[in-house]
């Protein structure tokens, strides 16, 4: 029996084709069930989920008054009646051997959580540019699931696919993270010698954000969240994830010490001007790879990821300046199961 999970807030663009690629599956139809935890939308996304129930009772419309990702995988942990969890997103289509793929997986490794690589897409130009930027170790790092051609053991997988009998080991997801609550579950699942699986050949894709405003406020997110993350488990960081507060940080200093000291533009105009070659060099490369049209919006979808990121991280420093002694979080006792 396999429970698929999906955490959903206004999703009326894309819902209806999540739910269409679930549908789909080659895995016996019989075994699935679809339980979509909806953070209180207020558009029409339910409206498009009841629908569906009226031909498919294997789906079932969960209420998620916290309205945010952690609080709506817990909900419907708690109700899954499979032995396997595979969680999908609002805003993502899965391929048609997406559940087998997962489940063969699972059981011939012996993994506690398996993904597979997320291919982006863009519905605008922008969005183009963007999927191409998370794309390349440049905008995001050594993150692998973006771009990983070969099966291994990984940090961490996009979406996920666990035994139900993890969540009893490890527990739930911490319902204080608004963003990146997946990776301090991965960090928790790790210490308790958990293995988590990359296989790219479970394939699924992923639209990303249209505009330079909605991909700030996500990467900033991401990098604000990353604080709490950091305080609950220091050891499990990646140089990667300092990288960005860093060149941020260098900039701002060197701003504020050009008010005192005079030379000290040159330091500011050194940072930026690394950075500046570095973004173009690589827009560069990436353009003649995917195509040369994408060369304009390409420095600015990478120095949003980037820039976005160490404000994010820089923010949540002082956010949560007086929580370096809290580890705990909100983090629900897997007894609840």
């Amino acid at each position: 029996m396999i429970s698929i999970i999906l955490p959903i807030r206004n999703e009326a663009n894309f819902i209806k084709k999540s739910i269409e690629s679930i549908l789909a599956q080659d895995y016996p139809q019989d075994q699935i069930e679809i339980l979509i935890a909806d953070g209180m939308s207020t558009d029409s996304t339910r409206e498009i989920v009841q629908a569906y129930q009226q031909t498919h009772p294997r789906i079932r419309i969960l209420d998620n008054p916290g309205k945010i990702v952690p609080t709506a995988l817990n909900a419907a942990i708690r109700q899954a009646k499979g032995d396997i969890i595979i969680r999908i997103d609002g805003h993502t289509l899965i391929a048609p051997d997406y559940v087998r793929k997962c489940v063969e997986t699972l059981r011939r490794t012996g993994a506690d959580n398996v993904g597979g690589c997320m291919t982006a897409e863009g519905s605008t130009s922008f969005g183009k540019a963007v999927a191409i930027a998370t794309s390349t170790p440049f905008g995001v790092g050594n993150s692998k699931f973006h771009y990983q051609q070969a099966e291994e053991e990984v940090d961490s997988v996009y979406m996920g696919a666990w035994l139900k009998q993890v969540f009893t080991r490890i527990g739930l997801f911490d319902e204080e993270l608004v963003r990146d609550q997946d990776d301090e579950f991965n960090y928790r699942l790790r210490e308790k010698g958990g293995k988590i699986i990359l296989n790219p050949e479970i394939r699924s894709v992923y639209t990303t954000r249209s505009s330079p405003l909605t991909l700030w406020k996500q990467y900033f997110q991401y990098g604000l969240w990353k604080i709490r993350v950091l305080q609950k488990h220091p050891k499990q960081m990646s140089p990667r994830q300092f990288i960005p507060p860093l060149f941020v940080l260098g900039l701002l200093v060197s701003v504020i010490l050009t008010l005192i000291i005079s030379w000290s533009k040159w330091i500011f105009l050194l940072i930026t001007l690394s950075y500046l070659v570095a973004n173009m060099a690589a827009s560069i490369v990436t353009a003649s790879k995917k195509g040369w049209e994408h060369l304009l919006l390409l420095p600015v979808a990478f120095a949003i990821l980037h820039v976005g990121y160490g404000f994010g991280f820089l923010a949540g420093l002082i956010k949560f300046w007086n929580r370096w002694g809290d580890k705990k979080g909100e983090i629900p006792p897997s007894a609840e199961l």
